[in-house]
């Protein structure tokens, strides 16, 4: 473990080469190749105001499961601070601004989505799909919550808030556009992740 970010109950522990120097490498790059698939995720959205729906979570979550936590919680630190430094990699641009907008409380979130599913994973989950299901569905309502929450904060100074009706004009920008979205989506990344799974792990 001192020289990976995944353990052999994920797809690329399936893959680990045994050289140290290697492992390193690979991992490093799955990092990086993993901020592209985020970035170009968050590329095919509807959008939908203040946060548009995105691939993201998708992304994220397929990740997760493949991987583990360390390199997802990993993958999406890099991405989000890639933005946070003005590389237009979320759906519309980059730069600190946006991680302060409407968007900031899931682009948040997503970081306690990869470690919930990632965890997960990294105990066996990604071999039995509707556990992995069960996970992937939890880390949303987290996810959820961060987005929630964070549309709370800002909802004095919004325009787009019912200031008659704080918690339910949230509710219904934060959450109720998402639902039906991610929960096609964590099905599609579970049956993804435990497919592949089924079909690698039989060939080791």
């Amino acid at each position: 473990m001192a020289v990976t970010l995944t353990t052999p109950n994920t797809l690329l522990g399936v893959f680990q080469p045994k050289g140290d120097v290697a492992k390193l490498a690979i991992n490093g790059a799955i990092v990086v190749l993993g901020t592209l698939l985020i970035t170009a995720a968050a590329k095919i959205n509807v959008p939908v105001w203040p946060v548009p729906v995105t691939l993201q979570s998708f992304a994220i979550a397929a990740l997760a499961a493949a991987f583990g936590m360390r390199i997802a919680v990993a993958t999406v630190a890099l991405y989000l601070a890639q933005g946070a430094f003005g590389l237009p990699v979320f759906a519309v641009g980059g730069g600190a601004a946006y991680l302060l907008g409407p968007s900031g409380g899931f682009l948040l979130g997503f970081l306690a989505q990869a470690a919930i599913i990632g965890h997960a994973a990294d105990r066996g989950a990604s071999a039995r799909p509707l556990t992995l299901f069960a996970v992937m569905l939890g880390a949303t309502v987290v996810l959820y919550a961060f987005g929630f929450v964070w549309l709370m904060s800002m909802a004095g100074a919004a325009q787009w808030v019912d200031q008659s009706n704080v918690v339910g004009s949230a509710f219904a920008r934060a959450v109720q556009p998402f639902i039906v979205w991610d929960v096609l989506k964590m099905a599609f990344a579970a049956l993804t992740v435990t497919g592949l799974w089924g079909l690698f792990s039989a060939k080791r």
